[in-house]
């Protein structure tokens, strides 16, 4: 039922663009699907939605071998919305969380201002769960620019220069086997810009032209601690 609900959306989304009445920004913000990637512990095990730690910061490379997102168990129900707004005024929906609580979310960790984003060294954007001085709690934060996203609507701006929302991942429950895996994404896509931005640094950690490899049949999930030796603060 979770999986057909999954497709059905995705299908109305998509098809959003061929109605009629569908104002014209919907076709260039329709959902763009990869190749299915599922999502496996550090052992190779598939990932159980269900031992996901709430509030807490899980990282994984998708669509492709080099490009972070985050997966975030919010630890309540997360209802879908619509109308959101890319920067260049386009709009679309997002479908909400999944999972037996429908509270987990995936969008790609890559800032939409600078394309700050978590390294093996160091990441400067996060989920917060707390509050800390210079923002809310339960917000995607870049410490770069102080960039703040709300991850329970679609990771839209609520602070900062950021110009519109992180895209969002498209995630597939089995809700039989509580497993996940990602499907594409949702909203504005970074990807050309931060293979352009960090085209030497990327080259240096995988190899040359390696970086822009699809993530595969199956990409890890770690949480963030494990990921980088430092999250900063602020």
């Amino acid at each position: 039922m979770e999986r057909r609900r999954f497709l059905s959306a995705c299908a109305a989304l998509a098809g959003m663009a061929g109605v009629g009445e569908a104002p014209a920004e919907w076709v260039t913000a329709s959902p763009r699907l990869y190749a299915r990637s599922r999502l496996v512990d550090t052992f190779g095990a598939p990932l159980k939605a269900s031992k996901l730690a709430a509030r807490t910061n899980y990282v994984f490379n998708y669509p492709f071998a080099s490009t972070p997102c985050f997966l975030l168990d919010l630890g309540r129900p997360v209802a879908g919305a619509d109308g959101i707004l890319r920067a260049n005024g386009a709009q679309y929906a997002w479908t909400g969380g999944v999972g037996r609580s429908h509270s987990v979310v995936a969008y790609s960790a890559i800032c939409a201002h600078k394309l700050a984003y978590p390294t093996r060294e160091v990441s400067f954007i996060r989920f917060q769960s707390d509050r800390p001085p210079t923002s809310d709690a339960n917000v995607i934060h870049c410490c770069a620019d102080h960039s703040v996203y709300d991850p329970s609507a679609g990771a839209r701006v609520v602070s900062g220069p950021a110009p519109q929302p992180l895209a969002a991942i498209l995630l597939d429950y089995d809700s039989d086997r509580d497993e996940l895996a990602a499907l594409g994404t949702v909203g504005a896509e970074q990807f050309d810009a931060f293979f352009d931005k960090y085209d030497f640094k990327l080259a240096l950690e995988y190899g040359a032209g390696k970086a822009k490899v699809p993530a595969g049949d199956t990409t890890v999930v770690r949480e963030l601690t494990q990921y980088c030796k430092q999250t900063i603060q602020c």
